[in-house]
């Protein structure tokens, strides 16, 4: 049985990509499998339309409309949701899929909330989320963070320039770039490999929080160049991705979708816990520095002083 049959799962990011392949797969799911959804992202056409498609495909479906780089915003997600919740419009939340994330070129973009854009909407946007939804939570519950393998360097990363995280202070890392400085693809880079270090890092700490019955555990999708994460990079390296993406073994957001699907829901996954990673199909050992206890209490720390 799988947790599918009696909860409701939430995710963020169901527009496009990555979020919006795994929306379709829940919705397409048998009757006696298929969640209800409540579907978090920026209000508009896009967000309206995967909510229509899910309903045609049977699922009840609800639009939170919401701007992740705000956490005002994030907050009133929350209280949407918990509102649907306690009115019975859904049923038990048992899911939480903070699939939402960005890569963006100029680290000293903001957020409306003055953080550095990339670990606001990827870390800190889900952090809040989570903070505001756990109490909600009905066991057995699951919290999926969408992780990256990015966090370090390896071969392949090194012959294609991406480069590792270089972690520092919370604090430092949300702090946009100063206004003088000139911004450059390896900044850009590192911001993002840095929020996905900080996503381990949190999702350690996260499952020490919790009450028992709530397990945590983080996803990497594998490498999917051309998704909609680098828009902010160009058409140019945009339509690069998505020829690359036609060579098998590399992923796509088709395929990768119901795999995030399944971590969220499939009985093949209910021993997860503990930010445990799993790369598409296969549960993977983190990088030994990924795992840091200092690091995970200090981000705690400093997460709770930047959502106030």
């Amino acid at each position: 049985m799988t947790i599918s049959t009696t909860g409701t799962v939430l995710i963020t990011g169901p527009t496009s990509g990555l979020g919006r392949s795994a929306v379709q797969a829940m919705a397409n799911r048998s009757p006696q499998r298929r969640p209800d959804l409540l579907l978090v992202g920026r209000p508009g056409p896009r967000l309206d339309s995967i909510t229509a498609e899910a309903r045609a495909a049977g699922a009840t479906a609800h639009a939170i409309g919401a701007d992740l780089a705000s956490l005002a915003d994030v907050r009133a997600a929350g209280k949407t949701a918990r509102s649907l919740l306690d009115d019975g419009e859904v049923r038990p939340l048992h899911a939480v899929i903070g699939n939402a994330g960005v890569s963006v070129v100029d680290t000293r973009t903001a957020s409306v909330d003055g953080y550095e854009l990339t670990f606001a909407v990827n870390h800190l946007a889900h952090a809040q989320l989570v903070r505001d939804l756990a109490g909600a939570l009905a066991a057995p519950a699951r919290i999926v963070l969408l992780g990256s393998n990015t966090y370090y360097l390896n071969t392949p990363r090194r012959l294609l320039g991406v480069p590792p995280a270089m972690w520092r202070d919370p604090l430092d890392l949300a702090r946009p770039a100063d206004a003088g400085s000139e911004p450059g693809t390896r900044d850009a880079g590192i911001a993002y490999s840095n929020s996905k270090l900080a996503i381990l890092y949190y999702a350690h700490e996260l499952q020490r929080r919790l009450p028992d019955g709530v397990a945590v555990s983080v996803f990497e999708p594998g490498f999917m160049p051309g998704s909609g994460l680098s828009r902010g990079h160009g058409p140019a390296l945009q339509r690069v991705g998505r020829a690359i993406g036609r060579i098998p073994g590399v992923s796509t957001p088709e395929r990768s979708g119901p795999l995030l699907a399944a971590v969220a829901l499939d009985e093949r996954w209910a021993h997860l816990r503990d930010g445990a990673f799993v790369v598409k199909t296969a549960e993977r050992e983190v990088e030994p520095f990924a795992r840091d206890r200092e690091r995970e209490e200090r981000l705690w720390e400093a997460t709770e002083q930047l959502l106030g």
